[in-house]
């Protein structure tokens, strides 16, 4: 039996504390999203329960019932728009027009007017609702009243759940749940704990489409690709246990003038034997030098390109064997990260929509001529000199580019995919030609105004001396060597902490669920709009909050639960639910607490995008264990009854741990 860590998770672990390598060999993985039973349309399909947590969304919906009961809509367009009137009157210093004023429409309240928050400390309670400070002047009040006629109308819509609500400061409204609640809250995840842990499904299930990878043919991947595609990944896999229809689509460069150059080389060379993508980076760089240097190849080159677009036979076969060379290596990189329904359409499905799609723009005045080439003018966008600055959607020379390849996308996910949502998971170099894109998209009624066009923007990846992430030659670094070397580094970390690593597959297979697993921990455990340092000995320390040490959190708690249940150690069983949860020490009301909000940061993630949340919430969840551990005996617990309860503590914290961690694409492992 593994020794426990019992202290903070900064504390530094005891030396036998990777002692798991002595029982590595046991190790087992726990099931990928992507092993679930899955739904006709392609989501994960999880259990349901009898009873659902309640949520944050929840409760702002009940606030809005309470708002719409405690007050006259009558009352607050009335009180609207005498603020509305006074504030026009401080600016004009004239009496508005009355018309201008009573145009101001209200039908009722919505989420937005609840302002539900989490509460900014313990001591506060759970949520802060402060709907009453700012509509307290609009109904004529003072905020404490106005809290009052709010909490009256809202005590009795979540008596089963909160606390009676508590006025604090000018007019704030605390939220606690009731212990009783959580109670059974706890009991419904630990009977669904191996489903989706009472977790309530999206309100509206929506159509997504996520954008991510987007690797080029003929070139390896490399480091920046990473981001997009782990962080892409994430999302889509919330999104889908959210219970939306998710499409992942790879938006491959496998079209352009470049492969006119590829096309004649491959014609050149006396070998047609097959290339791997290590080749075809060499090929590329030859067929690139010839370019610059060799102007009869050049015109080939550019023939070649027409020759391709107009389907020539000979020229679409070599295409083909060149974007067939890349995509075999790009699925060895796609199966080390265990990134799986991810489904090519490259920029060459949507090359037969575009000169029709140009004709259209064109007929409707949106995209006009300008030195030779058509384009499209949006309002608000210009040069350094501050001439207009034009969205290119078809080259003088005929040719399109980036911009109408990514509007004819726009327009197939809309019109055929029926999207209600599109995100783009790129580096953030490429904000403005999205917004853009976007504004062009939405200008030109390529996507309704109902869909909502999301780019993803993600900061680079640098060295640790905070400079661009590279080899000692100065040279991008591969990802597929990144990715073998964090392996490399974790059997090594391994070796130091145990007398003998065995070679067997089991033991190999966790030194890469450890070593694979740290590079993504890493990533997505930083808001991904900030440039990252890169350091193998960060991402696999076992202190803080680390892939190493959330894996660790959860084999322990596999330990735990095996040395109370188990006669065999070596067996992993999950206790059933406890009849009744007992939260009688303040360290199981805290976990307790932490592990019902779970349903709170799912939501977040969905609607704001940002994975780091995910890991903050794992964090903070092992930390709360670890006092609960601490404070409470779960194998010596005084009663059978308090034993049952503890035990199912500590199967949902593990339940918590193993699904997020499974959003997240990192594989858990039962024994370490």
């Amino acid at each position: 039996m593994m020794r426990i860590i019992t202290a903070a998770a900064t504390r530094k672990p005891p030396s036998s504390f990777i002692s798991y390598a002595s029982r590595i060999s046991c190790a087992k993985t726990a099931p990928t999203i992507s092993s679930l039973p899955r739904h006709k349309t392609g989501t994960a399909l999880y259990s349901t329960s009898q009873q659902q947590l309640k949520s944050i969304q929840w409760l702002k919906e009940t606030v809005v019932q309470a708002l719409n009961e405690a007050f006259d809509p009558v009352d607050v367009k009335r009180g609207i728009e005498e603020a509305v009137q006074k504030q026009q009157q401080k600016k004009s210093k004239e009496a508005p027009s009355p018309s201008v004023v009573s145009n101001y429409q209200f039908s009722g309240f919505t989420t937005s007017d609840a302002m539900v928050t989490p509460a900014t400390k313990p001591e506060f309670g759970d949520y802060q609702c402060n709907a009453a400070m700012g509509l307290a002047k609009k109904v004529g009040m003072k905020p404490r009243d106005c809290s009052s006629r709010i909490s009256d109308k809202l005590s009795p819509l979540i008596d089963s759940v909160m606390e009676q609500p508590q006025i604090a400061g000018p007019g704030f409204i605390n939220l606690t749940f009731r212990k009783e609640y959580l109670s059974e809250a706890i009991r419904q995840m630990a009977r669904d704990a191996n489903g989706r842990l009472a977790i309530p499904y999206a309100a509206k299930k929506q159509k997504i489409v996520v954008d991510f990878s987007s690797p080029n043919i003929a070139k390896e991947m490399h480091v920046g690709h990473l981001r997009s595609t782990i962080i892409g990944d994430t999302l889509a896999n919330v999104l889908e246990f959210a219970g939306h229809d998710v499409k992942r689509l790879n938006h491959v460069g496998d079209w352009g003038t470049q492969f006119g150059m590829l096309v004649e080389h491959l014609k050149d060379q006396t070998s047609k034997a097959q290339y791997n993508l290590g080749d075809l980076v060499e090929f590329y760089k030859a067929a690139k030098k010839r370019f610059d240097v060799d102007e009869e190849f050049k015109t080939r080159a550019r023939e070649g390109v027409v020759k391709l677009q107009a389907g020539d036979e000979g020229a679409l076969e070599a295409w083909k064997s060149l974007c067939e060379a890349s995509r075999v290596e790009y699925q060895k990189i796609y199966d080390m990260l265990n990134i799986q329904g991810l489904e090519e359409r490259g920029e060459s499905f949507y090359n037969p929509f575009l000169k029709d799609m140009i004709q259209e723009l064109s007929t409707q005045g949106y995209a006009v001529d300008s030195e030779g080439a058509k384009s499209i003018f949006l309002e608000g966008y210009t040069n350094r000199d501050g001439s207009p600055l034009p969205l290119i959607v078809r080259k003088s020379d005929g040719g399109f580019n980036y911009a109408a390849t990514d509007l004819a996308a726009i327009q197939h996910r809309t019109r055929v995919e029926k999207a209600d949502r599109i995100l783009y998971v790129t580096d953030s170099g490429q904000a403005q030609h999205f917004e853009m894109v976007f504004k062009a998209a939405k200008l030109v009624g390529f996507a309704p105004s109902e869909v909502s066009l999301e780019h993803v923007p993600f900061g680079l990846v640098q060295g640790e001396d905070g400079k661009k992430f590279a080899t000692r030659s100065g040279d991008t670094v591969k990802l597929k060597d990144l990715l073998e070397e964090a392996i490399r580094v974790a059997g090594e970390d391994m070796s130091t902490r145990m007398e003998d690593v065995a070679t067997t597959k089991e033991v190999q297979n966790v030194i890469q669920a450890v070593g694979i697993g740290a590079v993504k921990y890493a990533d997505l455990s930083l808001n991904r709009e900030s440039n990252y340092k890169f350091s193998y000995t960060r991402m696999l320390s076992l202190n803080g909050n680390t892939a190493p040490y959330m894996l660790y959190a959860y084999a322990r708690i596999c330990g735990i639960i095996r040395k109370a249940t188990a006669k065999d150690e070596n067996i992993m069983m999950w206790p059933e639910a406890a009849d009744q949860i007992i939260l009688s020490q303040d360290a199981e009301l805290q976990l307790a607490r932490t592990l019902v909000k779970l349903p709170d940061i799912l939501s977040e993630v969905e609607s704001e995008l940002y994975t780091n949340r995910l890991c903050d919430y794992l964090f903070e969840t092992s930390q709360k264990f670890n006092q609960f551990y601490e404070n409470c005996s779960v194998i010596n617990a005084e009663t059978p009854e308090l034993k049952a309860s503890r035990l199912s503590l500590c199967t949902v914290t593990a339940a918590t741990i193993r699904l997020l961690m499974t959003l997240l694409g990192i594989q858990v492992v039962d024994r370490l």
